[in-house]
């Protein structure tokens, strides 16, 4: 598909009021490995509406994450695009959460002994060339531009950050991830950031981005499929919950250790568990009404179980 038909495909996607679906690919190379962007727009959105992108968890469900904020939107004016990677195309964990850097697909394989693709096959990149589309195609202008994930989601939105630090976004939340990928440029990837990008320069602009932790007090299961247990994720602690609360103290020593004041906030959220709807409701109280829900929301909001 030529450049200018790939821009109109996404003007009118991302244009055309209710929800869809298309399929989408704008890859520089004849990968074949496209993905489906999941949008909403309520007939009330503007030209300046925010437009959020919601990365599904790791049932690659972006439709559901897509309609999970489709209350924030009619009430807020936003604009969803949830960009979906099928398991097909971007396989496992390797092909998603962890960006499809290296050439593996164990979990377990060591990173420093992986080969690593060229940028253009990421994942993340895929993120970033959609942006830029946005704007090419005249849909992102100035208005505001936010980024939320949700477990493996919440996996690829911080680990698109650290690897890329793309100064694009209003606001970047990760909800719930199972892991995470340090600050650091002494830890192979996707434990650290060596390998990668990612230097002295990109971890100053990363310590400055918006970025939000969200970590459901609630998240606390040590025993189910789909936590991360290889070692590197057991040393950040037994569940997500803790989990959270070591990136955001290791980010806290990184910056002190390189003098540099670090811009981002972890939010505990009281009584929700593993749940994307409840995240996501979460997110857009905090993005759109300054604050986090209170506690009677949080009680109508606990309870579900949602990847």
């Amino acid at each position: 598909m030529s450049n200018e038909n790939n821009l109109q495909l996404l003007r009118d996607a991302v244009l055309r009021v209710g929800r869809h679906a298309v399929g989408y690919d704008n890859s520089p190379a004849s990968s074949g490995r496209g993905i489906t962007l999941n949008t909403y727009r309520p007939a009330h959105a503007t030209a300046l509406s925010p437009i959020v992108l919601v990365q599904h968890g790791v049932m690659r469900n972006g439709d559901d994450y897509r309609d999970f904020w489709i209350p924030a939107a009619d009430e807020h004016g936003l604009v969803i695009i949830a960009p979906t990677f099928s398991n097909e195309q971007w396989p496992d964990v390797m092909g998603y959460n962890n960006g499809n850097l290296l050439v593996t697909t164990r979990r377990d394989e060591l990173a420093d002994t992986a080969a690593v693709r060229p940028p253009e096959e990421w994942s993340y990149t895929v993120i970033t060339r959609l942006v830029d589309e946005l704007k090419a195609s005249g849909v992102l202008t100035t208005q505001p531009l936010y980024l939320f994930g949700h477990s493996a989601g919440g996996q690829f939105a911080h680990r698109l950050m650290s690897v890329l630090t793309p100064g694009v976004f209003t606001g970047v939340a990760a909800g719930n991830p199972g892991w995470y990928t340090l600050p650091r440029l002494d830890l192979p990837f996707p434990e650290g950031l060596a390998r990668t990008p990612a230097d002295d320069n990109s971890l100053a602009r990363l310590f400055a981005c918006p970025l939000t932790i969200l970590a459901g007090d609630q998240d606390i299961e040590t025993n189910e499929p789909y936590l991360p247990s290889e070692p590197a994720a057991l040393r950040q602690g037994p569940h997500r919950y803790a989990r959270a609360r070591h990136y955001h103290a290791s980010a806290q020593a990184e910056a002190a250790r390189r003098g540099l004041p670090l811009n981002w906030q972890l939010h505990t959220v009281p009584g929700i568990g593993h749940d994307g709807r409840a995240m996501s409701a979460v997110c857009a109280h905090l993005w759109f009404n300054g604050r986090l829900p209170d506690a009677a929301q949080l009680a109508a909001l606990a309870g579900q179980h949602t990847a």
